[in-house]
């Protein structure tokens, strides 16, 4: 177990913070709100994944387990660094504000292609040598996902199952070729790449400097368009086709009487497992140089995971499948040290969900909301029974608001029970939740962005 001193921390995604585009990034805004945490004695900044978004537009399912999502690099930065001219950004601005979130997109897009194009030009000689640097310390993973996003594109697919067979099948002749065909696209992705890195690399520094910590979130699972499963198809079950076989989801819980069908493809453990989970290790070491602490997301799923037939339109009919249990972290730990994560406990957790992550050591996460749904079992979700080793929530960004949650509760038995627990009478209740988490044992508490500013259901970041 690894002891932190006692803090707090507020969580909002990137997106969430104010722009120019209609959505957040890594510009003048990111830095705004590492001052506000630092002047508030925040000590983490909460962060949902930052890879790029694929079906769903859900950051947890993504084209790329270790991609940088290129709509979080601020146009804003690189007019300041020289790439766009002012006038240029200040048109696509003036274009897109009023417009659709897929014209700020296309805006986006037009000024990345613009500062790629100028950084070929004009970059300096240590400019150069600084991004032959990054490709050289990434090529693990970043020359085939800018092929597979540039072939997907080009193919009017990134479900990469549906492409010719040599590409499907990785045939070495056919990639070269591609490659030598899509050059200046997959400069372009490698460029675009690159700035994510440069601004992600300054605004950590930045926040590390006024004593702020950037709290990152790993999904386990990753998306079958995914340069990931294109790249590694043996680690996962697939048939000759490529097509899945089975795929993961969750029975039915608090959020869905269905389950949640999530069609994420499922690993092979047991091929990872014979190199020692070289995948995972890669993907952790890379998770690490972004991140000072991480949420390990669906953790009951290490130890086991609901595994559900291809075809099926529900997960009910799922069952059970053993993980890899504590042996993929005992080999986390051989090669990169002691583990700076976060078991994300919550759904169905049993005995032994709660025994490998104890064996492990990792700090669970208890949440407020979760306590008052019934009064005997919603115990281990309330303050007062929080260990010191956990990280505590009113509610995470899966949650309503709580304000949306207790107006939707307020008549019934849970709202009842909150008033009593809080002793209150249901006014500024988001701040009476939040005292409660705070004043609980847990070694750290994180506060969603909505309850510091008391919004309703409107503001919910997301339902499962």
């Amino acid at each position: 177990m690894v002891v932190r001193p006692r803090a707090s921390g507020v969580l909002l995604h990137i997106t969430s913070l104010p722009g120019p585009l209609q959505s957040g990034d890594f510009g003048g805004a990111a830095y705004a709100f590492i001052d506000f945490l630092s002047a508030a004695r925040q000590r983490y900044w909460q962060v949902l994944p930052l890879v790029p978004a694929a079906t769903g537009d859900s950051p947890y399912t993504s084209y790329s387990a270790f991609a940088g999502n290129p709509w979080l690099v601020s146009p804003a930065m690189l007019v300041r660094e020289g790439w766009i001219e002012s006038n240029q950004y200040d048109a696509e601005v003036c274009a897109a504000t009023q417009d659709s979130p897929d014209s700020s997109r296309s805006a986006r897009l037009r000024l990345l292609r613009v500062a790629a194009a100028t950084f070929r030009r004009n970059a300096t000689a240590a400019q150069r040598d600084d991004y032959h640097r990054f490709i050289d310390e990434n090529r693990l993973w970043l020359d085939d996902f800018c092929l597979f996003a540039a072939l997907g594109e080009r193919l009017g697919t990134f479900e990469w199952h549906r492409w010719p067979a040599p590409l499907r099948a990785r045939d070495e002749a056919a990639l070269q070729a591609q490659r030598e065909t899509l050059a200046d696209e997959l400069d372009f992705l490698q460029t675009t790449q690159y700035f994510f890195a440069q601004q992600w690399e300054a605004l950590r520094r930045y926040a590390a400097d006024r004593g702020v910590l950037v709290f990152g979130d790993i999904p386990i699972f990753v998306a079958f368009e995914s340069a990931d499963v294109w790249q590694n198809q043996h680690l996962f079950f697939l048939d000759s086709e490529g097509r899945r076989t089975v795929v993961a989801g969750v029975p039915p819980d608090y959020f869905s009487a269905d389950g949640q069908l999530w069609g994420n493809p499922l690993y092979r453990w047991s091929e990872m497992a014979k190199d020692d989970f070289a995948w995972w290790r890669e993907r952790l070491r890379h998770s690490l140089r972004l991140f000072d602490l991480i949420r390990l997301d669906h953790f009951r799923g290490f130890e086991a995971y609901w595994e559900v037939a291809a075809d099926a339109k529900t997960a009910v009919g799922g069952h059970w499948v053993s993980g890899p249990g504590k042996a993929l972290f005992d080999a986390l730990r051989r090669d990169l040290g002691e583990l700076p994560l976060v078991a994300e406990d919550l759904g169905l957790i049993t005995p032994e969900v709660l025994a490998l992550r104890d064996a492990c050591g990792f700090p669970g996460m208890r949440v407020f909301q979760f306590g008052f749904d019934d009064d005997y079992l919603g115990q281990y979700h309330r303050p007062h029974s929080y260990p010191v080793n956990c990280v505590a929530y009113t509610g995470t960004h899966d949650n309503d608001t709580a304000v949306g949650w207790y107006r939707a509760n307020a008549d019934g038995a849970a709202g009842h029970r909150v008033r009593v627990y809080l002793g209150s009478d249901g006014h500024d209740i988001a701040w009476a939740m939040l005292d409660s988490v705070a004043h609980s044992a847990a070694q750290t508490s994180i506060y969603p962005m909505q309850e510091l500013l008391g919004l309703d259901s409107s503001a919910r970041m997301n339902v499962p």
